[in-house]
């Protein structure tokens, strides 16, 4: 970047040699157009019954459901597969699926119906019981800053302490605790600090999130089978369980797609905490593409609306001098292509079994939504992105789930120890005696942890508050490990003990070093 001394001489030389000359303004580029016909948006549909088949089959994800709008007319709506693995009910247009992170677009919509200008977006954030670790961000951090995770906090802050069953207030409260990067300068994507900023929002007009999504949205928008509460999802008769890919529980054969887990999101209600289906969802596509109206009636004010869909904070830096910038928005992730159209997208992805996609051009009025029933393998992501590139060119230009499902694998590697604790080293250091180790330890932020011994001469890790008992396996000296469980499960972890100083630290909890509990 040019240093404010070679700007000035340049300025000066440049000024110099135009000097009793008139020159012209530059004029700004030409705004982009529509590039689509109608019969490329077509071909692209057509494609998309065999495209979902394929990929199907090359996953094995059970059940999927999709809608494409274009020009405010959902142009495909369809269903494939089953809601359950051993279930013969098919999926169809009105399943209704848990949506992940696909809240949070459909959240911010909501935020843009409750604000009546652009700038209130820009006022404090005020919830009771949540703060951040430095007072003047507390006091000065606003919806935006919030909703586009620039508010300094760190990584999914809090998504551990919901692993571990603790409530939404006590998560909101405790974010005071965790260390802050540079406020508005720095990206980090944080499910608890989206919730805050919503919460906030209802608080502010005295009702729960999911009253002011129903009457804001919802109901307005005629999406019947949609909900912020997990027992209304469960509720459903028509819904979709979700699937991990595992070794059926009391065999050996080859990992399945099994209805295992059941993934309770209420605590990141605004952020995760979605259910809708494909038609209700192209609905809400509809109005997204539309400005705000449906049907025409206006549900959402087209300025704040619009808001939304501006870039806040660089989220993704280029990689190469030639490479495209990719920003965050208000619950949208924000990129421009080649053309200097604007797309929209966002993923939702819950590793306990869901995995989600929403696409849009506003530019060309057209959007694709595809829900899928098993853990994240790339699946909505590929055939929205098969898709777009099919109008674009009339195939698939790539191998989209090839792509789609190396990142996810990449991204599920993350945060694994780089210790292989199932096998420990040769020579290992006995334990000391139980006494070493066992107690109450206390931690500011996980709360308590307690260590006990067994019938069985074994040792258990207890944690969260309504305790999750974790065996403790021997490894080396005063190290052990555990098996992580939930959303952000990572395989084994290491439990360090250190006897003289009455702590013990917990690997999985200390990405941002607040995994040390003392003795009590």
């Amino acid at each position: 970047m040019r240093t404010l001394r070679a700007f000035t001489a340049a300025g000066a030389a440049a000024l110099l040699a135009t000097a009793g000359t008139a020159t012209a303004a530059p004029s700004p580029p030409p705004a982009p157009t529509a590039q689509l016909t109608d019969a490329q948006v077509d071909t692209a549909v057509r494609s998309l019954d065999a495209t979902v088949a394929e990929m199907m089959r090359r996953t094995g994800v059970p059940g999927v459901s999709v809608a494409v709008v274009h020009d405010d007319e959902v142009v495909y709506l369809k269903g494939f597969g089953l809601r359950r693995v051993g279930d013969p009910a098919a999926v169809g247009p009105d399943t209704v699926f848990q949506i992940a992170s696909l809240s949070k677009p459909v959240s911010s919509t909501v935020a843009a119906g409750v604000l009546k200008d652009p700038a209130d977006f820009d006022r404090h954030a005020e919830l009771p019981g949540f703060a951040l670790k430095d007072p003047w961000v507390t006091s000065h951090v606003t919806t935006a800053d919030l909703l586009s995770h620039r508010s300094g906090l760190p990584d999914h802050a809090g998504d551990l302490l919901e692993d571990l069953g603790y409530d939404q207030a006590y998560i909101l409260d405790h974010l005071r605790l965790a260390p802050l990067t540079p406020f508005r300068a720095s990206y980090a994507y944080t499910n608890f600090g989206f919730t805050a900023a919503a919460e906030a929002l209802a608080r502010s007009r005295g009702v729960s999130w999911q009253k002011l999504s129903s009457d804001t949205l919802f109901k307005p928008a005629g999406m019947t089978h949609t909900s912020t509460e997990f027992q209304a999802f469960v509720d459903a008769p028509d819904h979709a369980a979700t699937h991990v890919k595992a070794v059926p529980d009391g065999t050996t054969g080859d990992a399945a797609w099994i209805p295992r887990y059941v993934r309770d999101p209420d605590a990141q209600a605004p952020a995760g905490g979605v259910s809708s289906t494909a038609r209700d969802m192209s609905r809400w596509l509809r109005l997204q593409l539309s400005g705000g109206t449906l049907d025409g009636k206006r549900i959402i004010p087209a300025d704040t609306l619009a808001r939304t869909h501006l870039p806040e904070i660089v989220s993704q830096p280029p990689a190469s001098p030639t490479g495209r910038t990719g920003f965050y928005g208000l619950g949208w992730n924000v990129n421009y292509d080649d053309a200097g159209r604007l797309r929209l997208s966002h993923s939702g992805a819950f590793e306990l079994g869901a995995n989600t996609s929403v696409g849009m051009l506003p530019l060309e009025r057209l959007g694709i939504v595809v829900l899928t029933n098993g853990a994240p393998v790339g699946l909505p992501d590929a055939i929205a992105a098969d898709f777009f590139d099919t109008a674009e060119h009339g195939k698939a230009t790539t191998d989209w789930l090839a792509l789609t499902g190396a990142l996810y694998a990449q991204i599920n590697a993350e945060g694994r120890s780089p210790t292989d604790y199932a096998h420990p080293p040769t020579g290992a250091k006995p334990a000391g005696e139980d006494s070493t180790y066992t107690g109450t330890y206390d931690n500011p932020y996980y709360g308590k942890a307690t260590v006990a011994a067994t019938s069985e001469g074994k040792l258990t890790l207890s944690l969260g508050p309504e305790p999750m008992v974790f065996p403790l396996t021997h490894y080396d000296g005063d190290t052990f490990s555990y098996e992580t469980t939930g959303e952000n499960a990572v395989g084994r972890t290491g439990v360090f003990f250190s006897p003289a100083d009455r702590t013990v630290r917990i690997e999985h909890l200390d990405a941002d070093h607040l995994g040390t509990f003392t003795r009590g």
